[in-house]
Formats: C-alpha cells, structure tokens, sequence
C-alpha cells in the first residue's frame, strides 16, 4: 500500500481523540491564566477572520427625478473640489491596505502559536512567536500573493458585469445576452469564492501543520500536501463536507446558548479577545480535529507532542 493511500480514513474517528485534546489542553488541570495564554492565540489566529457582510443585489430600473439630481450635484460636488478629495481617499485606501496587511501578518504569526499550544499542550506565546517567525512570514507572503490574484480575478468580473449593466440600460431592458451574461458572472463569482475559500481553509490545516513539521516554506508545504490531495482527492473532498457538517452543529449550540441567555451570550462573545477566551474549547477542537485527522495519512504527518500523546493514553486507560 503507498503510504499517501492508507488503508482507513475516516473523519468520525477524529472526534473522539480532538474531543480528549480539548480536555487536556484546557481542564486537566483547569487553568484561568492558561486559558488566557492559549486564548490569545487564538485571538491572533483568528483577527480579522470574522464573516463579512454581502449587499443586495442591483436594479435596473431607470432611478427616479429625485435620484438623478441627487447623484447630478454629487457629481458636481466632487468635480469641484478634487484637490482635497483626491488626496483624502489615496491616504484612506493606504491606510485600509496597511491595517489589512497589519491583520493578515498578526494573523499568520497566530496561526503557527496557536498550533504550537494544541500540538504541544503548551501555554506559550513568546516561544512560537519567535520559533515561528519565519514560517509566519512565508505564509504572509503567499496569502497576500493570492488575495492580490484573487482581487484581481474579482475586477475583472466586474468590469465583464459593469459592460452586461451598461448593455441592459442601453437596450432599455433585459435580453438574452444580459441575462445569459448576468448569470455566467454570478456563476463565475460563486466558483471564485469556493475556490478561494478551499485554498484557506486547506492552508490553515493542512498546509500550516506540514511548516510546523519540516520548517518549511509554505510554498513547499504546498507541493507536498498537493502531492497527497492528488492521491487522496475523494477523502479530503469528505473531510471539507464534514467539516461544514461540524459548523453547522457547532453554530446551533452556540445559538442556542444566545437564545438561553437572552443574547447576553451574544454580547460577551462579540468583545474582543473575551469572546475568543470563552470559545476556547471550541475552537481547540477545531484545531486538534484537523491535525487527529491529518495524521491517519502516516506518522510524518503528526504533529502532537510525545508528551500530549502520553497524556492521551493515560487518561484514555
């Protein structure tokens, strides 16, 4: 049997073994200052990473009066004093691209500590920041490199829908083209987001994890994981179904946690980094589920400490 193509994957079998991780890592002993050590990084692994919103979608119908003279004295307002507007909106678009890459690059260092509590059963967060320099930065790199390919993509689908939107106004209406073209761009955005999507999430658990093992770059970390998807593509596409499997049910405890409060649950777990200490062993389970996975695919894939694995079989006995 090649060793990329084991006999059993299964993705039932890792809960039983992320659910003990949590157990360890945040109850045996039960640690306040612990929780908090480990809670930020989880809070740096996860900044920025919140869920954005989505606006509606557009109109076609020709705007009213009202409309047209508002957007008329818009228009003659910002031709009238381009000299401050200009200059305004360039150091605001900076500074949003600077806190961005601020954010991806914090988020990258957390990503490497966070893995380094679960895998090591440590509560450490000067160790991994300055071990795993390095790695964070190979991975800052590549996501910065594709979220520029990614932004790049999403312009041009949207200059292809800006084109479809000025030939539905200049055919005064909907046709086959338009519509057929409206589509296909939906469709094309749609696909653009999955496949984005994918190469994040099997990044952070599959990708991060090889760094951790062979300090690595994380454009190697990707060959060699591609080397395994390749031979292993079915198992890995039902580990992504049973992953969204595992947030949806994660998503109704949490809600019904709210309801139970009365959203003062809501409230707390909407404060920073207070809310990421509360979901601590949520989200401990959802690293050590990824990495009990990743190591049915062979020993070099294992990231867990002999320490923890010991503890493991203790407690398990």
């Amino acid at each position: 049997m090649n060793a990329e193509q084991p006999a059993v994957i299964s993705v039932i079998d890792p809960l039983s073994p992320a659910f003990e991780r949590v157990k360890t890592i945040l109850f045996r002993p039960f640690d306040l200052g612990r929780w908090f050590v480990i809670g930020f990084c989880a809070w740096l692994a996860y900044l920025g990473g919140g869920p954005g919103g989505a606006g509606g979608g557009p109109r076609w119908q020709s705007p009213p009066r009202e409309a047209e003279q508002a957007l008329h004295e818009a228009k003659e307002f910002m031709l009238a004093n381009m000299y401050w507007i200009v200059p305004v909106a360039v150091i605001g678009v900076l500074v949003i691209v600077a806190i961005s890459l601020l954010i991806t690059w914090l988020s990258s260092r957390g990503r490497f500590m966070f893995l380094h509590c679960v895998a090591e059963n440590k509560a450490e967060v000067k160790v991994p920041w300055t071990k795993f320099g390095k790695h964070a930065n190979s991975l800052f790199l590549f996501r910065i490199v594709v979220g520029i390919i990614g932004f790049l993509i999403a312009v041009i689908i949207g200059l292809i829908m800006l084109f479809v939107a000025l030939s539905m106004k200049a055919a005064l209406g909907f046709n086959v083209f338009t519509i057929t073209g409206a589509i296909l761009c939906a469709m094309l955005f749609i696909v653009l987001a999955i496949v984005f999507a994918l190469i994040q999430k099997l990044t952070m658990d599959f990708v991060v994890p090889i760094m951790f093992l062979r300090t690595t770059s994380c454009v190697a970390g990707w060959r060699e994981f591609l080397a395994l998807l390749s031979a292993n593509k079915a198992r890995f596409a039902l580990y992504i179904l049973f992953q969204i499997v595992i947030a949806i049910a994660i998503g109704a405890i949490i809600l019904a946690a709210i309801f139970a409060t009365c959203c003062c649950a809501a409230c707390i777990l909407a404060i920073p980094y207070i809310g990421t200490v509360l979901m601590l062993p949520v989200l401990v389970f959802k690293r050590a589920y990824s990495l009990c996975y990743f190591r049915q695919y062979g020993p070099q894939f294992n990231v867990f400490s002999p320490e923890i694995e010991g503890a493991q079989l203790v407690e398990e006995s």
